[in-house]
């Protein structure tokens, strides 16, 4: 294999989503995999969907999900621009050479003239295309044309009854029918290339060979394999992955609001980017065997085109927050507690000015829900018990406390926790066994009412531990409570 050179070509037209993302990563993992070189080039030509932050967006949120890159606007690189709108004077002289042998021509249509074409094809029960009527314009015809103030766009003569066949990296073999197309613009009426031009060419002109890219890309193919051919060009290997799709196996749509879709979105609720990239490296891609969690040298190393997936690739959330809170559990606390803080800042739970003392209880508080936490955002929702006034019990919870050993073991609590001096975890844990020897309560019908007594709820961290950080006070009038109501 010739040195591997991939490229990733947003559109900054919005910020980055999940399978923009997707993308991006297999590209770079495909060329890092086989030592070669991966470069970001901005198509930046649809002024009129223009987001002025989509450009950053892109490089910022692939920068946070661990990508690198070779060549781009940020870097350098000797094949630039890396903006499609500054590679004009690329084109042009491939646009005259085309024009030249006839392979394209002006059209003069107005859109006007276009839509009532199109609608007569569709009246006729025909599929729509370019009819060719400005195809073979007289010269005296271009010049009324011209002389009627008409602009004219460009378009690429189609071969009729030829096959373009191309072996898909993922898919194997694929061929379409030139007929079913028709002529279509290169070159738009103000002198912007279109999409399937502007992107052969800049594949070409930047030394391309491999195009790995979503399967809506497919019906593109073609058309950028016509114009390789009208200019006698070598055309790269394409592969096109499959769709990622939502939990109705329908294609991943901006409208599905049960997901969120963009990388942006996933940092603010405190997830971590290498779990992101291992998550998003798994859609549409199978390492083998049983594993899922790896490196991003790991997937370096494993990553080939022969594993990508010929069936859709299932945005499964679940599994997103599971590969979340493997590495949530693995990370150093600090980092975690990096993330956690400024939701309980947020949410009123820790001051913005908090003393050391105050900041040390918080990272315990994190620290004690680490091994729960999905990601950072959850802390909020988790820790809800340590900042109520009062416990309020569900039906499960009231089930609990109404157990024939409860107003037993309650009383037995209250005593034993009263006379501990230092409220540790370590001592509350032997206070507990203290009790289960007094009382003969072990088990779950032991530790399950002292859960709920003190917490509200019927899970949690360790029991020892939330209740250090509860307070002896707090304990010990949530015990009392119970112990009213009984």
């Amino acid at each position: 294999m010739s040195k591997v050179r991939v490229r990733y070509a947003p559109s900054p037209t919005g910020y980055l989503h999940i399978g923009n993302a997707r993308s991006a990563l297999f590209n770079y993992l495909f060329a890092r995999h086989y030592g070669g070189e991966f470069i970001i080039r901005i198509e930046d030509t649809d002024k009129a969907r223009h987001v002025d932050e989509g450009e950053s967006s892109q490089l910022n949120y692939l920068k946070w999900l661990g990508l690198d890159w070779d060549e781009s606007v940020d870097v350098g690189g000797e094949f630039g621009p890396y903006r499609q709108s500054e590679r004009n004077h690329i084109y042009k002289p491939y646009i005259e050479k085309l024009l030249a042998e006839d392979k394209a021509y002006r059209c003069y249509m107005t859109a006007e003239e276009l839509e009532e074409e199109r609608e007569t094809q569709l009246k006729n029960g025909k599929q729509p295309m370019y009819s060719g009527k400005h195809a073979n314009l007289s010269k005296e015809e271009e010049e009324a044309f011209i002389a009627e103030g008409r602009e004219p766009s460009i378009r690429i003569r189609v071969p009729k009854d030829k096959t373009y066949t191309f072996n898909d990296m993922v898919k194997g073999e694929l061929s379409f029918d030139s007929n079913g197309i028709g002529d279509w613009v290169i070159v738009k009426k103000d002198g912007t290339p279109t999409y399937n031009f502007a992107v052969a060419i800049d594949d070409h002109e930047m030394a391309i060979t491999h195009v790995l890219r979503g399967d809506d890309h497919i019906s593109n193919t073609p058309r950028q394999l016509m114009v390789y051919e009208a200019l006698g060009l070598e055309p790269p290997q394409f592969g096109h992955m499959t769709l990622i799709v939502n939990e109705e196996r329908k294609k991943l749509s901006k409208r599905d609001s049960g997901i969120l879709q963009f990388i942006e979105d996933y940092e603010a609720l405190g997830y971590l980017p290498e779990a992101l990239f291992n998550f998003i490296a798994l859609l549409g891609w199978t390492p083998g065997g049983e594993e899922e969690l790896f490196t991003k040298e790991e997937f370096i190393e494993l990553f080939t085109e022969e594993r990508l997936s010929k069936s859709p690739a299932f945005f499964d959330k679940v599994k997103l927050e599971w590969v979340n809170n493997q590495y949530m559990k693995q990370k150093d606390i600090d980092k975690v507690f990096e993330l956690a803080l400024p939701f309980l800042v947020e949410a009123g739970r820790v001051k913005e000015d908090a003393s050391e003392e105050e900041l040390e209880w918080a990272k315990s508080l994190v620290q004690l829900y680490q091994p729960q936490m999905s990601y950072a955002a959850e802390i909020v929702e988790l820790s809800e018990q340590f900042f109520k006034e009062d416990v309020s019990y569900d039906e499960a919870a009231k089930e609990v406390l109404a157990g024939e050993q409860v107003p037993e073991l309650m009383d037995a609590l209250k005593a034993t926790f009263a006379n501990l001096e230092d409220f540790t975890a370590d001592n509350i844990k032997k206070a507990i066994k203290s009790v289960q020897k007094e009382t003969g309560i072990k088990g779950k019908n032991l530790f399950m009412p002292i859960r709920v007594a003190t917490t509200g709820e019927t899970r949690g961290p360790e029991l020892p531990n939330a209740l250090e950080l509860l307070s002896k006070e707090t304990v010990l009038a949530r015990i009392e409570n119970v112990i009213q109501s009984l």
